[in-house]
């Protein structure tokens, strides 16, 4: 039986346990560079601000009336943190789903004006889309700039 082993266990060690390597065990590779690190970081803080757009109805009054507001901003919120989610399945992120990421932060930017041209939108909704938005568009070509350079 192979195992694959960090070093070779010596008597005496007191433990008949081998030392597993941690790449041995997952094939996830963590990111070897900055830009890695740094594009990894973009990606995580676009979910957790995906998840902010999704589930601010909850904590906001978005619409006066009706809850199509808060549809919108759970579909584009949940997007933006499965786009940055499948950004965190590689070590580098992905230039594509950085840009996918951008243009959701513009969606959620433009959304409430787009709404309150048939429904009654409330200010605090355009208040945290417009911030939301831009953070995430920030994110997103933050992330992108990293990932171009790590490509090269």
């Amino acid at each position: 039986m192979a195992t694959p082993l960090s070093r070779l266990p010596e008597p005496g060690d007191g433990s008949p346990q081998a030392a597993v390597s941690i790449s041995s065990v997952t094939e996830y590779l963590l990111p070897a560079t900055m830009r890695g690190i740094a594009a990894q970081a973009m990606a995580a803080l676009g979910v957790l601000t995906g998840l902010w757009v999704a589930l601010s109805p909850s904590f906001l009054t978005l619409q006066h009336g009706g809850g199509n507001a808060a549809v919108a901003n759970l579909i584009a919120g949940l997007a933006v943190a499965a786009v940055g989610a499948a950004s965190l399945a590689g070590p580098r992120g992905y230039a594509g789903l950085q840009f996918a990421a951008a243009l959701l932060g513009v969606w959620v930017i433009i959304s409430p004006f787009i709404l309150d041209a048939k429904f009654s939108i409330a200010a605090p909704m355009y208040w945290s889309n417009i911030l939301s938005g831009g953070y995430l568009m920030v994110l997103a070509l933050a992330g992108l700039a990293t990932v171009r350079r790590a490509a090269r």
